[in-house]
């Protein structure tokens, strides 16, 4: 029992309920278009996005132990990693099996999915797998590219992959939608570094709440919220989403409180958490509701 602890922590097993939203807002654009969907062929998806999901996730865990960054990090119920290398500092190696056996399914699956499809999946296929090796040991190190990063692996890395896999094409509606993610997904990670300014300091990294402060980095965070929405009502007066798509505003219900929180309490690492909470929930019910809208058009 143990053992598969040590195998599923470094996964974050809690946090990847946040890759079937993402794959579901690509399935929805895919049957928009009137491709013939096969449903094997979402499992194999969805099988390759999880393990996506899992990689970069087993990658960080790894990284923050041997780096010794878990040690000095402020762990939050959103933030932080899983705590289970700094429990069991022997089973570090664990991590990176996991990671690289993830990310060789993320390999094999892209194969397939090549051969079905075409050529034409390889640039993001690889793009993908690049992303997931360099985030934590690079890509943490540039704030601008520590900021989309996230976002772009499960925006229009995931969903537009999604699509195309499961219909041949790229289409202008599969990338409006993937903004959705690009734009919560960034927001995600950006908030969930608050707490770990100063941590984050001693192994090197640089993103914009070490570079420019908490206080400014909030605007980035409600400006990328703000655009969330713009992204869909953008892509409906355009005739790009279906109209079905303004279910995703619902969440406005969420995001304006989150909005004015994240301000408030930029600095004030206790009175966030509960709205870290919230922009956990915003990130998953807002690629849902407009993944449903878009069923349902």
């Amino acid at each position: 029992m143990k053992s598969v602890k040590l195998i599923l922590g470094p996964m974050r097993v809690p946090f990847l309920i946040l890759t079937p939203a993402c794959v579901l807002l690509g399935v929805a654009t895919a049957v928009n278009s009137g491709a013939r969907i096969s449903l094997l062929h979402v499992f194999l998806i969805l099988i390759g996005a999880l393990s996506t999901h899992i990689s970069v996730n087993a990658f960080n865990e790894y990284d923050d132990f041997k780096s010794g960054l878990d040690t000095r990090t402020q762990r939050t119920p959103f933030s932080g990693g899983s705590g289970t290398l700094p429990a069991n500092p022997t089973k570090g190696r664990t991590a990176l099996v996991t990671a690289w056996v993830a990310l060789g399914i993320v390999a094999a699956t892209g194969i397939y999915f090549t051969w079905q499809r075409g050529m034409a999946l390889v640039p993001l296929g690889l793009l993908g797998m690049v992303t997931i090796v360099a985030y934590t040991p690079w890509l943490t190190r540039v704030p601008l590219l520590c900021l989309i990063a996230p976002g772009l692996g499960f925006g229009p890395f995931m969903v537009m992959g999604t699509h195309f896999a499961l219909t041949g094409e790229y289409s202008l509606t599969a990338f409006l939608a993937s903004l959705v993610p690009f734009f919560l997904v960034s927001n995600l990670l950006l908030l969930n570094q608050f707490p770990d300014v100063e941590a984050d300091k001693t192994v090197g990294r640089r993103h914009f709440p070490i570079l420019l402060g908490r206080q400014l980095s909030s605007y980035i965070f409600s400006s990328f919220l703000i655009l969330t929405y713009v992204a869909i009502v953008i892509g409906v007066a355009l005739s790009i989403l279906p109209l079905g798509s303004l279910l995703g505003l619902l969440t406005l219900i969420l995001a304006i409180p989150l909005l004015k929180g994240s301000i408030a309490h930029a600095n004030d690492i206790q009175l966030l958490i509960p709205f870290m909470g919230k922009n956990v929930m915003v990130n998953l019910l807002t690629p849902l509701l407009v993944a449903i809208g878009i069923f349902i058009h």
